[in-house]
């Protein structure tokens, strides 16, 4: 009962907060055509600005899509917080690559995935700001947030801005007030400063075989292997925001894998309960949750 209630409540909570969708073009590179999906709340009146949730979908860099159901979904939710949604569409770097994004794909070219995906994700926010006189987003509420590959690449362009970008002046107007991570990791936590640290949710399961929740290898790679690369999960992130005494929300499936990259919907009350509470209000929260796999 506790499993069907929350999801009762979700359908529920879409009926009455429709949104509105528009879809934008961000940006040109080569043959790609990037383009953005924008959610504003059906009920939103016109009258100030809002916050926004800027989302970049999963898919090891060579698959997903913007507008999946369960993100979708996600999108109608977050209109019952009050909070605009935008999810893009990005550069599938690794897609039709015989090394795949494994131990097969040599260290150099994970990082230069990363780098790439993080420009992408830092030009749609830099759109969106570009274009907040017109659209009803304050560029001031941003918070970034991701699935898998989608939460690698935000969190790089969070955190590891200094060490993937070249033309810092670029985006000198995009900033983050938050950051919501499902299953994603860092090249190098140490990154994370006072200066850039910002209130952050992480989901992972301890299992993961692909993104590691410590402090190991992408997909688990042996030393001896191209792909080898070290990673900082949630865990690591976690401790480091601690450390730097800022607020984090680390949701721990205890033997849980990969699978918990997906939308979260049992737990969105809590999400947004943060959300609100030391992401948009400021107030100093952590707490960390561990839970069974229900796998």
């Amino acid at each position: 009962m506790k499993k069907i209630l929350p999801l009762i409540f979700l359908c529920f909570s879409t009926l009455l907060f429709a949104q509105v969708k528009t879809t934008h073009t961000y940006a040109i590179k080569g043959g790609d055509t990037l383009k953005l999906d924008l959610y504003v709340p059906e009920n939103f009146n016109g009258e100030g600005k809002l916050p926004l949730l800027l989302w970049m979908h999963g898919g090891g860099f060579s698959g997903g899509q913007r507008d999946n159901e369960n993100e979708v979904q996600l999108f109608k939710y977050t209109a019952e917080n009050g909070i605009i949604a935008a999810s893009i569409s990005y550069r599938l770097t690794r897609k039709g690559k015989k090394t795949g994004f494994g131990c097969n794909c040599n260290k150099k070219e994970k990082i230069e995935t990363f780098r790439q995906a993080a420009i992408d994700y830092l030009d749609a926010a830099n759109y969106l700001v570009s274009k907040s006189d017109e659209l009803p987003i304050n560029p001031s509420k941003i918070i970034a947030g991701g699935s898998s590959a989608g939460a690698e690449a935000v969190l790089s362009a969070v955190f590891m801005r200094k060490f993937y970008i070249k033309d810092l002046d670029k985006y000198n107007k995009v900033s983050f007030v938050g950051v919501w991570s499902l299953a994603g990791a860092l090249v190098n936590a140490d990154y994370i400063t006072k200066a850039n640290a910002v209130p952050t949710i992480l989901f992972h399961g301890t299992k993961d075989n692909a993104v590691p929740f410590s402090t190991d290898s992408h997909h688990f790679c042996n030393k001896n292997s191209p792909g080898y690369l070290i990673l900082n999960g949630s865990k690591p992130i976690a401790d480091k925001l601690k450390s730097l005494n800022t607020s984090f929300y680390l949701n721990i499936v205890q033997d849980g894998g990969h699978e918990v990259s997906g939308i979260p919907f049992q737990d969105l009350e809590n999400v947004f309960e943060f959300i609100n509470t030391a992401i948009l209000s400021d107030e100093k929260v952590q707490t960390t949750i561990t839970k069974e796999s229900s796998n």
